[in-house]
């Protein structure tokens, strides 16, 4: 008997059959209007809504102090821009091969996540996002806490007078970002808008200030470089796998917003043209502040609040409340959701959305910001290489089931099914874990290796420089590898023949009546 038609293609986008979407709609369990697949009114971002969402991104303090860490770690400006281009444009390569699922069949990271790890195993990936993402909250939140701190030196003189004040002011300003964390992003959408411009202003300032300060360009652009040789590479390769990292989460979860891209070609377009030049852009601006304080203060500050407090009193205030509106804006906006829904999803009878926003918070805690912000080579190394190294082998995972094991061809309204194709068994599927473990493995045995021929550090930071400087890769490479190979056969995946039954395919022209407008959850 043919088999009944449940998704349609039209164009370049997959929806379901509005009879396919009933019965899916029934499974509570596997089913809501944050999980549902788009419909076709709701694929409506052109390219520039995805430029504006990575400028807004990029944007950033960990941007600027990702870039500025490397003229402390001995790089000259030149050395630096490239080693942000070429992080940028290889991680690049993987978020959009994983942006086109998204795209195609207009489904969210955690339902994605089913494809590879099963309805229940999804859960693993997602955890595996919210520990990174509250890791990011708690980083953001020690810069705010470090501006907070600032202001209160200068404007109330017996602030500096308490003990730990430093450690008072983050506990204040954490304390608020989960406060308002817990009323859900929209409780800032009107202060995302002006965060973004107002940061911008800022780092013009800072721009203007540094050519200024040290006679023009040409004194900033002569420094030269500090390392050079085996060292150079020493420290270039694991700064690169840095860039990396910074952006292997939105490598996962980029499904969550290119689900709403109205073709492939705007999603494509609008992501190349814009995240690689706004990195380049703004690191440069991080980076020549930085080479400016080399010059002024006879060392790199590489943390934008150590930098502020040099400053007059106005400008501390003013500075730190453009550093304070970031960080609550960024916490906010990109750190608390993905944690926040991976808590909830756990047990959706009694964990809520707020609850999920202070587990979050109590995770950041967890993570010492404190520590990794201590140094750029704990930035660098510890922070950025070690996850970088954890999340490669979930994107190497991703990219092989979608474009090598299933080559593309999904069953939708399966996703949806608590006891379909994708539930595998018990609703995790093995080789998943298996391969994830691989990957890890790989990475950790490279680190282990490269310790006993490279002539590095020693002890555990030894090690984590180590594992920063191919970890990201091999594991990708191994979790890709041992996916591709473990799911011959897997009954999970597709024939043609059997994508073509269920799919019906249908013209543009035949809806005339389609407004391309964003839903409104988006439109804030």
């Amino acid at each position: 008997m043919a088999a009944t038609a449940t998704q349609v293609q039209i164009a370049d986008v997959v929806v379901l059959t509005d009879a396919a979407e009933a019965e899916a709609s029934r499974n509570h369990s596997t089913w809501n209007d944050d999980l549902r697949p788009c419909s076709l009114r709701e694929h409506s971002w052109p390219a520039s809504k995805f430029a504006s969402l990575w400028i807004g991104m990029c944007l950033c303090l960990p941007t600027y102090s990702l870039a500025a860490s490397m003229i402390a770690l001995g790089m000259n400006w030149w050395e630096s821009v490239l080693t942000i281009l070429c992080g940028s444009a290889i991680v690049m390569g993987a978020i959009l091969l994983v942006s086109h699922a998204g795209t195609k069949f207009g489904i969210p990271y955690p339902v994605f996540a089913r494809l590879w790890f099963g309805t229940r195993g999804a859960h693993i990936p997602a955890l595996a996002r919210a520990v990174i993402a509250a890791g990011w909250f708690g980083i953001n939140s020690w810069f705010g806490g470090q501006a907070l701190d600032a202001i209160l030196v200068r404007l109330v003189p017996v602030w500096s007078g308490f003990s730990w004040h430093l450690g008072l002011a983050f506990a204040l300003f954490w304390a608020i970002n989960v406060a308002i964390a817990m009323r859900g992003p929209q409780a800032i959408g009107r202060l995302a808008q002006i965060s973004a411009p107002t940061l911008a202003l800022g780092a013009i300032a800072l721009f203007v200030w540094a050519i200024h300060s040290a006679g023009g360009f040409g004194p900033l652009l002569a420094q030269p470089a500090k390392i050079h040789g085996s060292v150079f590479w020493v420290s270039f390769i694991p700064s690169v796998v840095g860039v990396i990292a910074f952006w292997a989460t939105l490598a996962l979860n980029i499904p969550d917003y290119t689900r709403y891209a109205v073709s492939q070609r705007a999603q494509l377009r609008g992501q190349i043209l814009s995240m690689p030049l706004t990195m380049a852009l703004f690191s440069f601006v991080g980076i020549t502040v930085t080479s400016a304080t080399v010059a002024l203060f006879g060392s790199a500050l590489w943390n934008p609040v150590q930098l502020i407090v040099k400053f007059p009193s106005a400008v501390v205030v003013i500075a730190g409340i453009i550093i304070i509106l970031s960080s609550v804006t960024i916490n906010v906006g990109a750190n608390v959701m993905a944690p926040a829904r991976a808590f909830e999803n756990l047990w959706p009878r009694r964990i809520t959305f707020a609850w999920g926003a202070v587990l979050t918070g109590l995770l950041s805690l967890v993570m010492q910001p404190w520590y990794l912000l201590s140094s750029f080579t704990n930035y660098i190394f510890i922070w950025l290489g070690a996850y970088g190294a954890m999340l490669g082998a979930f994107d190497g995972i991703a990219i092989a089931d979608y474009w090598l094991v299933r080559k593309r061809r999904l069953d939708l309204a399966q996703l949806y099914a608590p006891k379909g194709i994708y539930a595998y068994a018990g609703g995790v599927n093995l080789f998943a874990v298996v391969a994830l473990a691989i990957g890890w493995l790989l990475a950790i045995a490279c680190a282990v290796v490269l310790s006993v021929h490279a002539p590095w550090a020693g002890g555990l930071n030894g090690f984590f420089t180590r594992l920063s400087s191919g970890g990201w890769a091999v594991s990708l490479i191994g979790g890709l590898a041992a996916y591709a190979l473990l799911m011959q056969g897997s009954r999970s995946i597709i024939s043609e023949e059997r994508y073509n039954a269920i799919t019906r395919a249908e013209s543009p022209a035949l809806h005339p009546d389609v407004t391309w407008t964003a839903p409104a959850s988006d439109t804030a």
